[in-house]
C-alpha cells in the first residue's frame, strides 16, 4: 500500500510539471503569432498604400504628372547636392582662427598660408586670399577678404534658384492640369446634352489629383529649400566673424 501510494504521488507530481510546460509554450506560440499577424499587416498596408500612390498617380494622367514628378525629381537631385556641399563647406572658424593666429606668431604669414591651403571651406579661402595680400597692407587684405567673401557666398548659393523654381513650378502645373480636367468634364457634358454625375466625376477627379500631387511636391522641396537658406545664412554669418577677426590679427600683427 505504501508503494502505491509513492507511485500515485509521482504521477501526480510529473502531471503537474507536464502541464506547466505545456502553458507557456502555448503562451509563446500565441505571441508568435501575434508578432507574424502584426507583420503581415502592417506589409499588407505598406503594399496598400504603394499601390493606391500608383493608381492615384496613373489616374491623374502621365502627361501633367509626369511633368510634377520631373519636379520632384530634379529638385531632390539638386536640394541633396547642395546639402551636402554646405555640410562639407561648414568649418569650426574658433579653432581655424586659433590655427592662424598660432601660425602668424610662431612662422609668420608664409605658415599662416599654408595651413589654410591644408584646411577645407569657405572661411579658409577666404583666409588665404586675405593673407596672400598682406604684404600690400591691411586695407589690400581687407579688400581681398570682401572680395572673395562674394565669390564664396555666390559658390554656396548656386543651384538653389532652381529648387525656388520647381516649388513655384509643381503646384502651378497642377492648377494647370484642374482647369484642363475642368473643360473636359464641361466637353463630356455638351456633347452628351445631360448633366450625369459620371461624365462629370472623370474630369473632376484628374483635376483634384494633379492639385494635389503639385502641392505635395511644393511641401517637400520647401522643407528642403529652408534648411539649405538656414544653413547658408549660418555659414555666411561664420564668415563674415571670421573675415573681422582676421583683420584684427592682421593689424595687431603690424603693431
Amino acid at each position: 500500500m505504501k508503494k502505491l501510494f509513492i507511485a500515485l504521488t509521482f504521477l501526480g507530481f510529473m502531471t503537474t510539471a507536464n502541464a506547466s510546460i505545456a502553458v507557456p509554450n502555448s503562451t509563446t506560440a500565441v505571441a508568435a503569432t501575434s508578432v507574424q499577424d502584426m507583420d503581415e499587416e502592417a506589409s499588407a498596408e505598406s503594399a496598400s498604400f504603394t499601390q493606391e500612390l500608383k493608381k492615384r498617380f496613373i489616374e491623374g494622367g502621365p502627361g501633367f504628372m509626369g511633368i510634377v514628378l520631373i519636379c520632384l525629381i530634379l529638385g531632390l537631385a539638386i536640394a541633396i547636392e547642395r546639402i551636402i556641399y554646405l555640410n562639407l563647406a561648414t568649418t569650426n572658424t574658433k579653432k581655424l582662427t586659433e590655427g592662424v593666429e598660432e601660425a602668424l606668431s610662431s612662422g609668420g604669414v608664409d605658415a599662416a598660408k599654408e595651413f589654410c591651403r591644408n584646411t577645407k571651406g569657405p572661411v579658409a579661402s577666404i583666409f588665404y586670399q586675405g593673407l596672400d595680400r598682406v604684404d600690400e597692407g591691411v586695407e589690400s587684405a581687407e579688400k581681398a577678404v570682401v572680395a572673395y567673401g562674394g565669390v564664396q557666398m555666390g559658390q554656396l548659393e548656386k543651384n538653389v534658384s532652381w529648387i525656388s523654381l520647381f516649388i513655384a513650378l509643381a503646384p502651378m502645373l497642377g492648377f494647370m492640369g484642374t482647369v484642363i480636367g475642368m473643360i473636359q468634364a464641361f466637353d463630356k457634358i455638351e456633347a452628351a446634352g445631360d448633366m450625369q454625375p459620371s461624365l462629370v466625376a472623370g474630369g473632376i477627379k484628374v483635376a483634384l489629383l494633379t492639385t494635389v500631387f503639385g502641392l505635395i511636391v511644393a511641401i517637400i522641396l520647401q522643407v528642403f529649400y529652408n534648411y539649405i537658406v538656414a544653413k547658408i545664412d549660418s555659414i555666411v554669418n561664420d564668415m563674415e566673424d571670421a573675415s573681422i577677426t582676421l583683420i584684427d590679427i592682421l593689424v595687431a600683427q603690424k603693431k
